[in-house]
């Protein structure tokens, strides 16, 4: 039986997540990174505890006649096979809390800048030529890390004006979606794959739970900004110290 405080702190990570249309993989590395884990069994746990979450998001989201698929293609297409060859990347332990640790400051620095500008705030829109540049270096850096990206390609929507924010939330749903399961994929095909079989049911069951709690809220909601700003700071406290442990 795992650890039940584990088993809660993905249950609020999936509700809170879900609420704004994220999957919480960012958060699900930063609590399994605290943990005595194996770390090449923490990117494909917190991969399958994504895909759980935002396949029932994009779901919702498709029904609601919210996705713009002609705009979230290029985007997508581009960062799947780039999540692909990430996920499929052998690293060393070091290298990877390294890199993790720069991913989740980074997100924790989008995240509070975008609450700086404000959600709604108009900005020029990016070229259309931009899309697959900005997926498919996304969908490297998530399939490296595990995660399905939605942290770093959401604030980027919202503060180049790219559309409105249900939009937004439907397109990183789905981008988050299909670049779990690429970098999944990927991470099957890695020599260095491992896999906590027990754990990861409670933990997938957990958030199952959260996600579905959550979702209902997801359409009519505005957007939880106290909440971002909350995760925004626990995401950079955990950076930090991932960071400082491993450089020092």
């Amino acid at each position: 039986m795992p650890w039940p405080e584990l088993i809660l702190f993905f249950f609020l990570i999936a509700l809170i997540y879900s609420s704004a249309g994220f999957g919480g993989g960012s958060s699900y590395l930063a609590v399994l990174a605290l943990y005595e884990l194996p770390y090449t069994a923490i990117r494909s746990t917190a991969l399958l505890c994504n895909i759980a979450v935002v396949s029932q998001s994009t779901l919702t989201y498709h029904r609601n006649g919210l996705v713009p698929w002609g705009r979230a293609l290029p985007l997508v297409l581009t960062s799947v096979p780039m999540a692909f060859i990430g996920g499929m990347r052998p690293l060393h332990a070091r290298t990877f809390y390294l890199l993790l640790g720069s991913a989740l400051l980074l997100a924790a620095v989008l995240m509070a800048w975008r609450l700086r500008r404000g959600e709604l705030q108009a900005a020029p829109t990016l070229p259309r030529w931009s899309s697959p540049l900005i997926g498919a270096g996304i969908g490297l850096l998530s399939g490296l890390v595990g995660i399905g990206g939605g942290i770093f390609l959401s604030p980027v929507l919202h503060l180049t004006g790219w559309d409105g924010p249900r939009r937004i939330a439907a397109t990183t749903s789905l981008f988050i979606l299909l670049n779990s399961a690429a970098g999944l994929v990927g991470q099957v095909l890695n020599p260095d794959f491992q896999f906590e079989a027990a754990l990861t049911l409670w933990l997938v069951l957990a958030v199952l739970a959260g996600g579905m709690a959550g979702t209902r809220f997801t359409i009519h909601k505005a957007s939880p900004a106290a909440i971002r700003g909350i995760t925004a700071v626990l995401i950079f406290l955990v950076a930090v110290r991932l960071l400082w442990r491993h450089l020092v």
